[in-house]
């Protein structure tokens, strides 16, 4: 057992933002889900915590537990519902990294869960679907967050197929359009405040690749946050002290290379989009990893 959770931890340790997601997403649902079992079998109410990591719909109880803004897209209520979230975030996610960076993807995966939980908020105190209950609904998952994701590598490459059992080869664009259809004909079932959740994060997968198109990041100031937090917890390593004389780049040759740079990333995704990863060279391949990683 020791064993188990040591290999865990390397994963981990060792693995892209993706896999961080996947392991952070299914240790919060076993350990809750533990907890709740326990309190079941002794009769003891007060293991189940769930209720304090969902996101509550009513303004004033998200103010008095404002964590459950982030900690709902790590919560599921069942089996079915992270096993699904999880495999959509494997698949897209790893489309998603050979278009993007890793810090994109997590700074995408919170944009998208935070937009899904404003939506679900407004949705719910404004809708007179909503506010005649006069219910407090909560709301938990990683659809919203996934579902920006999911959006985002679909309008990105949207002609891109993809192999789906019984199905063959779909394109992103058709799935991603089905997906959001689901949900706009769901909007009024039992789980109607979840459905305005997913619509907010594929809106928000969608702002962050129209944005990009027009070579704006809107991910950049989440990052330079994260990076100044990472710096103070994990101080950088003093670098070798290297002496470097390399000519001034000037405006022009800026842009200039930039253009280059872009025309041969479309020429290269325009070849992805028609003949599939597998038609690329290794030098094309390559270059779309460089990137990636830009």
């Amino acid at each position: 057992m020791a064993g188990f959770f040591t290999e865990i931890k390397q994963h981990f340790k060792h693995g892209n933002a993706l896999k961080r997601f996947i392991i952070v997403n299914a240790v919060a649902f076993v350990i809750v889900i533990l907890f709740q079992n326990i309190g079941k079998l002794f009769s003891i109410g007060s293991l189940d915590f769930s209720d304090y990591l969902v996101l509550p719909s009513l303004p004033i109880l998200v103010l008095q537990e404002p964590w459950t803004l982030i900690t709902y897209m790590f919560m599921h209520h069942d089996m079915f519902h992270i096993l699904f979230n999880m495999l959509w975030l494997y698949w897209f996610g790893g489309l998603f990294l050979q278009l993007f960076t890793e810090k994109q993807l997590v700074a995408l995966y919170f944009f998208g869960g935070l937009a899904g939980a404003f939506t679900f908020i407004l949705v719910y105190n404004t809708l007179p679907f909503f506010t005649a209950s006069a219910q407090v609904g909560t709301l938990q998952g990683a659809s919203a967050a996934v579902l920006a994701i999911v959006c985002a590598t679909a309008f990105r490459i949207p002609d891109f197929s993809v192999r789906l059992f019984l199905l063959g080869d779909i394109k992103l664009k058709y799935i991603a359009a089905a997906t959001i259809l689901i949900d706009l004909l769901s909007i009024t079932s039992a789980n109607s405040g979840g459905h305005f959740a997913h619509l907010g994060g594929a809106v928000m997968g969608y702002i962050f690749v129209a944005s990009y198109k027009h070579g704006k990041d809107i991910t950049k100031g989440f990052n330079r946050i994260m990076d100044f937090v990472v710096s103070l917890v994990k101080p950088a390593t003093k670098p070798k002290l290297t002496v470097k004389y390399k000519k001034a780049e000037t405006d022009m040759d800026f842009r200039v290379r930039k253009n280059q740079e872009n025309k041969q990333l479309d020429a290269i995704l325009d070849k992805l989009k028609k003949s599939g990863y597998d038609s690329l060279t290794a030098e094309e391949k390559k270059y779309l990893f460089d990137a990636s990683k830009k």
